[in-house]
């Protein structure tokens, strides 16, 4: 059974055992794996490749998985799925604004690991047009383009996670309309629940940063009182 599209993980774990059983078992379903034993292990083999996914630890000795998340996302938008012992809304709200695209408390069973894994791949933007047949919005300086996924200020690429490009591509086929935070949790492929739609603003936060000329008074990703987020292009 081949991952999609023979997609490259990397692993991120401390701990040696757990290491190789995840290693053992996403290369048994199609995975590419890499595997990494600390935070500066890591950076030493994203300096040299690309991922289409990061399976990080969120306590390992050293930098923490958390530090780690924030720091790549200063520069790369690969997905990461932090991994933690902690079930608690509160340090998963904190990987969710570190940039972290979901969450698995251990012990988890490895199937499920794999269904948010897949999950996540899914939400890595696929050429989509809206009912309106647009194929580009624009939001004030900044432009989205539908087909590819992409946002543009001027001549810049605005780099957007994968939940991030997810939520584009969402309010981008329904322009106008509002979308309810239970929708997009269930779109997004997450668990329902409150301390997802927490997670979901959060998300929506730090998209509207990429979007919005003043992030708190938000003209183009809109918050609808009872009924959700809207994005209204120009």
């Amino acid at each position: 059974m081949n991952g999609p599209n023979e997609a490259h993980l990397l692993i991120v774990d401390d701990d040696e055992r757990i290491r190789g059983l995840l290693q053992k078992f996403l290369i048994r379903h199609g995975f590419w794996v890499t595997a990494a034993r600390n935070a500066e292990h890591a950076r030493r083999i994203l300096s040299g490749l690309e991922f289409d996914l990061i399976v990080l630890d969120v306590m390992m000795p050293g930098e923490d998985g958390i530090s780690l998340t924030r720091s790549l996302r200063e520069t790369v938008t690969t997905p990461i799925l932090l991994l933690t012992a902690k079930g608690e809304t509160e340090d998963r709200i904190v990987g969710f604004e570190a940039g972290a695209d979901d969450y698995l408390s251990k012990p988890f069973e490895p199937k499920e690991l794999l269904l948010r894994i897949n999950a996540i791949l899914r939400r890595v933007p696929q050429a989509q047009l809206n009912e309106a047949g647009l194929k580009v919005l624009h939001l004030g300086p900044v432009r989205y383009d539908i087909e590819r996924g992409e946002m543009w200020q001027g001549d810049k690429l605005v780099r957007l996670t994968a939940t991030e490009s997810q939520l584009m591509k969402i309010f981008s086929a329904c322009p106008g309309e509002p979308v309810s935070r239970a929708d997009l949790v269930e779109e997004l492929g997450r668990d329902d629940g409150q301390a997802q739609e927490r997670a979901v603003d959060v998300q929506i936060t730090r998209l509207r940063r990429k979007i919005e000329t003043d992030p708190k008074q938000p003209r183009y990703l809109q918050t609808v009182r009872g009924a959700g987020y809207m994005l209204a292009p120009d």
